[in-house]
């Protein structure tokens, strides 16, 4: 499972999405996407832990708080939609 966390702040970085969490359970991965063009971080990220009961720990602790600014949003991770489309309609692979 994983924890999708959002609503951050744009200076945020690993370390201390990692410090954060590490105080609910052991931390396996942290992921913080940026934008493709300028490199910035996009405002979400995604943490995985060692465990589901830690992960929900975190969830129900985290969601809704204020950190740097920001009421963050924690909740699981939702597995990523297909892009194959574009206006909505599905393409053709060749």
């Amino acid at each position: 499972m994983s924890i999708y966390v959002g609503n951050l702040a744009y200076e945020i970085n690993k370390e201390d999405l990692h410090e954060v969490f590490n105080e609910y359970g052991n931390v396996q991965r942290v992921y913080i996407p940026t934008d493709r063009e300028t490199g910035r971080v996009r405002g979400f990220a995604f943490v995985e832990m060692e465990s589901e009961a830690n992960e929900e720990l975190a969830i129900k602790t985290l969601d809704g708080a204020e950190w740097m600014g920001r009421d963050i949003k924690v909740d699981k991770a939702r597995p990523r939609k297909n892009r194959n489309t574009f206006a909505g309609y599905q393409t053709n692979r060749f």
